[in-house]
């Protein structure tokens, strides 16, 4: 589709009117009708007010042109992994796992490697296979050719630290020791727990990026702990395989 057609479609899903839309990001309705009919396209501050409107990309407004891949990770980019500002606009460089309102999550290339077997490995590859690939294509992308000029690491480390010290001092029983914090993103750890009153109920947001690990539990068994954090609280849980029969161990406010 050509961004004519696209910015039609997205305005009539959203139920706008010419005259609404171009109120929403600073135009008059007369812009709006010459994107429309292909006559002109939005300059480059509209498309990121579009871009955050619709919450679709700014490359899928233009018709997709580019092929984006993630500059920490290499991730095929769509739309949904695409990371955030702390604004709200879209980032196209980045995952969402990898960067997200204005934090990069990873400062070390071989703990990456590590999250990327984990998720990759595969009978069709073997972690053997998926370290290699990822150790040849992690220097290509550009957030590991600059990384000594970005800043924020030593902070950021300092800030994981100080979450896996207030985790180990819970001291939860069974729970190894937390060593580690990897970024999560909420949609895939936001576990329904049932309360005492038998209400159901989540407690993260599934389009943010959280800290957090998954450990066997020292006991042995079939359960697991799961951990998430982030600036504003801890939360320690118990489940079963695929997060089935979640159990919520603390929910604690820092």
């Amino acid at each position: 589709m050509e961004t004519k057609d696209i910015i039609l479609e997205l305005r009539t899903k959203a139920g706008l009117s010419q005259d609404e839309l171009a109120e929403k990001v600073f135009v008059t309705r007369q812009a709006v009708s010459r994107w429309e009919n292909g006559e002109t396209t939005p300059n480059t501050e509209t498309l990121k007010l579009l871009s955050k409107l619709f919450d679709v990309s700014i490359n899928t407004l233009l018709g997709s042109p580019r092929q984006l891949i993630c500059q920490c990770c290499g991730m095929p980019l769509e739309d949904a992994a695409i990371s955030r500002e702390a604004d709200g606009f879209f980032n196209e460089e980045y995952c969402k796992w990898c960067y997200a309102d204005g934090e990069y999550m990873y400062h070390d290339m071989d703990e990456l490697i590590d999250v990327c077997v984990q998720n990759m490995a595969s009978e069709a590859f073997s972690p053997e296979q998926v370290r290699a690939y990822m150790k040849e294509l992690l220097p290509k992308l550009d957030y590991w050719k600059t990384y000594k000029n970005l800043a924020g690491a030593e902070e950021f480390n300092a800030f994981k630290k100080q979450l896996m010290d207030e985790i180990n001092a819970l001291q939860i029983e069974g729970m190894p020791k937390v060593e580690k914090l990897n970024a999560l993103v909420g949609g895939y750890v936001n576990l329904e727990y049932r309360l005492p009153n038998g209400t159901k109920v989540k407690f993260l947001d599934d389009g943010a990026t959280y800290l957090g690990n998954q450990l066997e539990c020292e006991f042995g068994g079939d359960r697991c702990f799961g951990i998430v954090a982030n600036m504003d609280f801890l939360l320690v849980c118990t489940y079963e395989e695929n997060g089935a029969n979640p159990e919520l161990i603390v929910y604690k406010k820092r």
